[in-house]
Parts: C-alpha cells; structure tokens; sequence
C-alpha cells in the first residue's frame, strides 16, 4: 500500500526494534506491485501478526485448541447460528457442508454461475457422489423459485433424490452483487416445500451484509449453514468457518475429518481470524468506495465498458468494447510491465478488479489513468 500499513496493533518488540512496519512489510512481500486481480492476494496486517505470535494453541481434532473454540464461537455468534467449524478454505467449507446435507446419488440444486459448481473442481460429484442441477440465474444471480421447486424430483427410482438447495452472497459471477434478506427468505420457503437443505456459499458474506446496512445474522436467517472466508476481503492469510446448528456441526466435523481438514495446533492461524471478525468487518465499506471510484473513472475512458453499472462491493467487471483493437493479455501484460499492475481477466474481452486492505485511492487512480493511457493508443476498426 502506498501510504504504509494501515492495521491496527504494534508488531512484537523484536521486530520493531530492527525494522520499522512498512520497510519490513516490504521486505516480505512484493508492495511495489499493486494487485487488482483478487481479495485473496492479500496479507495479514501487523494486529493479526501479533496475535498470531501470541495465539494460545491446543490440539483442534481433540476440539482443545482455545484460539480455534473462540473463534468458531464468535463466528457462530455474528451468523445467528449455534456453532462453527475452522477450515482449510472456502472450497473445503463449502463441500464440508454439502457432504454432510446430502450423500451419494442425491442432488443438489443451484445456479448454473454458482460458484461451487463453476469453480470447487467439482468435488460435491468427485467426493460426494451427490448431482448438481443447475438452473438459470438473472443478472444479479438469483433462481427463480418457481423454477426451483419444478425442479425437485418425484419419488421415482430412476432419478437421484432432491435434498439441497445451493445459495451464493455476495454473488461472484455478477460483480459480487449482494442479494438482500427477502431474496433469501423466499428461497428458504421453496426449499421447505420439497424438504430441501438450504446451504449459502459466503466467501464474501461479509461484503454483503456491509453492502445492504443489515445484521450478517439477519442476511444468514433463512440458511441452515454457511461458509465464509476469512482470506478474502477480512485479510486474514489462511480460512474459512462453516456454522450451523450443534447437530449439523458435529457431522460435519466428520467430513472435516476425512478430507484432510484436522489441523491440530491451528490456533496460530486461528488468532488472525478473530482479528479479522473484530476488526476487519465494517472497514469493507472502504472497499466498496474505492470500486465505485474505480468504476465510475472506468466509465469514462472510451473504449471500455462496465459489465455490470451498479458496483455494490469490492468488484468492478469492464471489458474492451469490440471496435478497439486490442488483445485483452496485451493490456495485462502492459499493466503488469510498464505501470506494476496486475489485474485479472474474465471472459474473451474482459477483465475483473478487486478492491481490498492494501488498495487505496492511490493505487485505483493509477490503475485508471494507466487503463486510459493503454486504451486510447490502441487503433479503432471502423
């Protein structure tokens, strides 16, 4: 970041003592490269070090890590649920989740764009045995309930059983669009109907909740579970944590278990995700200004266009108009050459910038002004 670290708490007296925060930052890390490409490339602030360094540890199989108790509790706490699981990542949340709702020869039903059937290697059918049915979204990502409960199959022999229903927030595919309270209640009573498990893939939940202005627990109501990333937008280096009710949870321990996810003294990662739950929250609104200001000087520069105008998170999808001649991997490549830029692509022609911690208004002016200058030296077909 352009203006030094910007987290909260001292390092621990040994290293303040040798280096100060920025030069020791940049020290272990590439700063001079500003990274738009996602949420995920983000480190962790000086606070969640020092806890880090300090986290008390126990053995977490034994459920006995006291760093990891807290913060499943708390993320419990904040969602409305009864209780949480510390995972590896979002993916090993997710499928953790649909491993313990649904078992071999079932189907889960969900989004076609979604992002546990786009982007998890497609583990809930590899692992699990258990069928996707993915129906069409609108632009902001949401089914249709009609659409979902004329998918619930009868009782019939020849075809896999009905037994969960997969949700999404904030909405990657569509410019991480947060979907509101009522979409989700709606959801849950077409679910009820057939019997159906409702689970939500969160992996910016957080982002969501801030967007809308509600309670994260009022958002999660209508979700018998729900996973969030703590390595995303919240900043922390390593997790996620899956809650649900003590039933749900118990089991779902046992599938932890079995893909892998039994970290013992996990506590030393744990500490930064408390960090992130107290103080990394709210400070997403930060992020969502910066897409927006990135979003609006995008608009500007003829030859690009918004996928989506309305930018309500950390996410700004654009792409090159198709007059302009010009290859989408040269414009990265001259991002990443020439101005220390890297950003991510998305589609044929297009790309995605996400906003975090260790973007500020600095890095999204400079991002537009070298976009600008890239554009408009490229020749127009007539």
């Amino acid at each position: 970041m352009s203006d030094g670290c910007r987290g909260a708490g001292p390092l621990p007296a040994v290293l303040r003592s040798r280096l100060a925060i920025r030069p020791l930052l940049r020290k272990l890390h590439s700063v001079n490269t500003i990274d738009f490409r996602s949420d995920t490339v983000t480190w962790p602030t000086p606070a969640m070090r020092e806890a880090m360094a300090q986290a008390a540890v126990g053995d977490d199989v034994y459920q006995e890590d006291p760093t990891v108790n807290a913060l499943e509790a708390r993320a419990a706490e904040m969602l409305g649920k009864e209780a949480g699981l510390f995972v590896a990542s979002g993916t090993m949340g997710n499928l953790t989740a649909i491993l313990t709702h649904a078992g071999r020869g079932d189907e889960a039903i969900l989004g076609v764009s979604n992002h546990t059937y786009c982007w998890e290697a497609g583990g809930m059918a590899t692992l699990g045995g258990i069928v996707p049915h993915p129906l069409p979204v609108d632009a902001t990502g949401r089914l249709d309930p009609a659409a979902v409960r004329a998918a619930v199959r009868g009782d019939d022999p020849h075809l896999p059983r009905s037994r969960l229903l997969l949700l999404e927030n904030s909405y990657g595919a569509f410019n991480g669009y947060p979907l509101p309270a009522e979409y989700f209640a709606t959801m849950r009573a077409a679910a009820a109907e057939a019997g159906l498990r409702v689970h939500i893939d969160g992996a910016r939940f957080f982002n969501a909740a801030v967007a809308l202005g509600v309670d994260p627990a009022a958002l999660a109501a209508d979700a018998d579970s729900l996973s969030f990333c703590l390595s995303k937008g919240l900043c922390a280096p390593v997790g996620s944590v899956l809650v649900g009710s003590h039933a749900f949870i118990k089991s779902a321990r046992r599938w932890r278990k079995a893909l892998g996810g039994g970290m013992r003294q996990a506590g030393v990662l744990a500490a930064a995700g408390l960090v992130a739950l107290e103080q990394m929250v709210d400070r997403l609104a930060e992020d969502h200004r910066h897409a927006r200001r990135l979003a609006d000087q995008i608009a500007a520069i003829p030859g690009l266009r918004l996928h989506a105008p309305e930018v309500r998170t950390n996410m700004v999808m654009f792409e090159l108009q198709p007059a302009l001649q010009l290859a989408p991997q040269s414009v990265i490549q001259r991002l990443r050459d020439d101005f220390g830029i890297l950003l991510g692509d998305k589609g044929t022609r297009g790309f995605r910038a996400v906003t975090h911690y260790w973007i500020g208004q600095k890095e999204i002016d400079q991002l537009a002004t070298a976009l600008r200058e890239i554009v408009l030296s490229a020749p127009i077909s007539a």
